[in-house]
């Protein structure tokens, strides 16, 4: 970390990023465990084979349905049945927290992005070079996080394996998340057809939201684990206040 600590705009950035993605987690998770089966393509339910069953309620197989009510005695009637979680139904308030909270992270992204391009933060901190590359750089680099009392700072300056992992977070992961979650809205598609497309419908689109969501959370695991590793007082320090 340089002498005068991370600047002020960063440090606000970086704490709005932080409350926003955690909301953005949780009631994420909450929307999932309503079913929490991943298809591919356009269509998906308990009557289409799934990609990736994931077993956070019992509601992640077709055995999770209580049985099944017929509406009327008349043959082929339409029927209906309830899920054994109840409650991860009556998830309208997570979904419209969800949604807040992501133009939270995407307006603070578009504040970071512009003031980092304006101020020189991103060219000269976060955008690897191609030495940076190199596999050399980046295995070095690496070793230096796993040694204990390796010559790893909190930054910047930033090593290889952080230009890359920020550099993919910030223009990669995040903006293939606001896309993708864009995509699952019938409301967005019907103005943004193109978008269908691009990732292949809505149930891929959800898909690859997953994995995303997934990355995202392994980098804040590692991140948060290499704050300990450097000096938790000291990066906290230097993200609160800036010394």
């Amino acid at each position: 970390m340089t002498s005068e600590g991370h600047r002020r705009w960063i440090r606000v950035s970086h704490w709005t990023i932080v409350a926003s993605f955690l909301t953005l987690a949780v009631t994420g998770i909450l929307i999932l465990m309503v079913h929490p089966r991943l298809y591919w393509g356009e269509v998906g339910n308990d009557l289409v084979p799934a990609l990736l069953e994931i077993p956070i309620s019992n509601n992640h197989q077709p055995e999770g349905w209580a049985k099944t009510t017929t509406f009327s005695e008349v043959p082929g009637s339409p029927i209906s049945a309830d899920r054994t979680y109840r409650i991860f139904n009556q998830n309208g308030w997570g979904r419209s927290l969800h949604f807040l909270a992501a133009w939270f992270l995407v307006a603070t992204g578009l504040v970071y992005v512009l003031a980092g391009l304006v101020g020189g933060h991103i060219r000269q901190n976060l955008l690897p070079k191609v030495k940076d590359l190199s596999p050399g750089s980046l295995v070095q680099d690496a070793r230096d996080h796993l040694r204990p009392g390796g010559n790893v700072g909190g930054g910047p300056p930033y090593g290889a394996v952080q230009k890359v992992a920020y550099a993919g977070v910030v223009f990669v992961a995040l903006p293939l998340m606001l896309l993708t979650g864009l995509t699952m809205s019938p409301a967005v598609t019907a103005a943004v057809p193109v978008l269908l497309d691009v990732f292949g419908g809505y149930q891929s689109a959800r898909t690859i939201h997953f994995f995303g969501f997934s990355a995202l959370f392994l980098f804040l695991v590692i991140h948060v684990a290499m704050v300990f590793v450097t000096g938790a007082g000291r990066q906290l320090r230097a993200m609160i206040l800036g010394k």
